[in-house]
């Protein structure tokens, strides 16, 4: 109990301000994805700065990869939790979001202008920036989470599931089957305890009564907004309900947002397959969480709301549900992790989101972006630099934006 008193106070020991400038500075820094921004995060605040142990990290990191939802922007909302309160956590979500979401909103005015065979080029070539990422994804997730035949097996049942299912809710079907596979079929291969987490964990500052709270808002939202969305006049509730419902089903990292993203918005109208692909590409250029891409999705969007009115309504339905519950799940982490169902549950879940992305490989990334022969080539380039030469992914797409420039220049 001393330890985790006198760790816990010194957590809690600094101020939002301060909170905000230094997640401020990771937002404008932070490239190279969630695996990154954990690595940051650990250079920052465990080893420079001190706020916590490494054990209380690794904990929180496992938590985070646990729950649905954006795992670094968790991560650091936990951190700024602790060491500040929930101002701090707040401070630190927009200290490392809003650059990102600045950014991307900024391409979104400037893409309408961008005309001409240049301009077309840079919006193509951004486009086989998401083939080229997309695919080292579900490249790097099957080897990681399918590495024997039973996950296999799970990923290729959600990819034929997918294949021949309209329904919109085909999605959250497949998470569900591979659940209860997991827990049917992989208790000898699940850990017995979710990944990441250590024997000693210490006590984090969320009361059971706030954790409560937090679940019963999140059900709530998750199973109300569509019902009143169906009722309601106004387009903003159908938006902010699109948004939180595939912010709350996103398992496995970042990326698979893209396939619940794309039913959401591309699917009923709202926004056109090369835009889609175009923010996305350029998702990859800048520093900070991938969900931001949702601000770009609501400031394009045909129809009300959209622009700086749209833009924060996505942002907020999309981080909302994975901030609701990881403070539910704060206070009950240590009874939570013992269980080896759980373990069994994300490993089959895990498995079937590798099988949901590739499917968003095929539609709607390769199929809206591959058109030529010089097209997959520089796809392919793209993916080999990611995947063999380990070329940083800003580079991947510096070079796939003057590809489709000068593919467009020289045709």
């Amino acid at each position: 109990m001393e330890t985790w008193m006198s760790t816990s106070q010194l957590a809690r020991s600094g101020s939002a301000f301060e909170v905000l400038r230094v997640f401020l500075k990771l937002g404008l820094t932070s490239f190279g994805g969630p695996i990154a921004h954990i690595g940051y995060f650990r250079r920052e605040f465990v080893e420079r700065r001190h706020w916590l142990d490494d054990e209380t990290f690794t904990d929180l990191v496992g938590l985070c990869q646990f729950l649905p939802g954006p795992a670094s922007s968790q991560t650091g909302f936990s951190i700024g939790l602790l060491r500040a309160g929930w101002l701090g956590g707040l401070a630190a979500w927009c200290g490392f979001t809003l650059p990102s979401a600045a950014l991307l909103i900024a391409f979104a005015i400037a893409a309408p202008e961008l005309g001409g065979p240049a301009g077309s080029g840079l919006i193509h070539g951004l486009k086989l920036v998401a083939v080229a990422v997309v695919a080292q994804a579900v490249w790097d997730m099957a080897r990681r989470l399918c590495p024997d035949h039973r996950r296999a097996g799970i990923a290729l049942i959600a990819l034929l599931l997918l294949a021949v299912m309209t329904t919109a809710y085909a999605q959250l079907i497949v998470i569900v089957l591979g659940a209860v596979l997991g827990i049917v079929l992989c208790r000898s291969t699940a850990s017995g305890t979710v990944p990441g987490a250590r024997e000693h964990t210490q006590a984090f500052r969320v009361s059971r009564t706030a954790g409560l709270f937090a679940l019963a808002l999140f059900c709530v939202l998750l199973f109300g907004l569509p019902a009143h969305a169906t009722f309601d006049t106004t387009h903003t509730v159908r938006v902010f309900d699109a948004f939180y419902r595939s912010g709350a089903l996103v398992f496995g990292g970042g990326h698979v947002v893209l396939p619940l993203l794309q039913r959401e918005t591309v699917a009923t109208g709202w926004v056109s397959p090369g835009e889609f692909l175009a923010g996305y590409g350029a998702a990859q250029a800048v520093p900070g969480p991938l969900f931001t891409f949702a601000a770009f999705l609501g400031w394009i969007m045909s129809g009300p709301p959209s622009h700086a009115l749209g833009a924060a309504v996505a942002l907020a339905g999309i981080f909302l549900p994975g901030l609701l519950l990881v403070l539910a799940a704060l206070p009950y982490w240590l009874a939570l992790r013992a269980h080896p169902a759980m373990a069994a549950m994300l490993t089959g879940v895990n498995a079937a989101v590798v099988g949901l992305l590739a499917m968003a490989l095929y539609s709607p990334v390769w199929t809206s972006a591959v058109q030529t022969r010089i097209d997959f080539a520089i796809a392919a380039i793209g993916f080999l630099l990611l995947t063999r030469w380990k070329v940083p992914p800003l580079a991947v797409v510096v070079f796939s934006a003057a590809a489709g420039v000068a593919a467009m220049l020289f045709r």
